[in-house]
């Protein structure tokens, strides 16, 4: 991996799957040589790590925000209980 590709800047999700789904497309066409599909397959590879670090990211911050310690089940609102 090069340095420019090391960056500190938050992934964009929607943009790395987009490129994710440009590259597979691509690859299917069958129109690369080796040397490219391998570079392609690659970058792939490092689309799908940074789309998981940021879904796992987001699914932490839902987690914090709805305060779900790793207890399952729902809570009922105060006005579904009266019913």
């Amino acid at each position: 991996m090069s340095k420019t590709e090391k960056t500190e800047e938050p992934v964009d999700f929607e943009k790395a799957l987009a490129e994710l789904e440009s590259l597979v497309e691509h690859m299917e066409s069958g129109e690369l040589s080796l040397e490219d599909s391998l570079k392609s397959f690659e970058r792939g590879i490092a689309l799908t790590r940074q789309c998981q670090q940021a879904l796992t990211a987001a699914e932490q911050k839902v987690e914090i925000l709805t305060g779900k310690d790793g207890e399952d089940g729902v809570e009922a609102f105060a006005a579904d209980e009266r019913h």
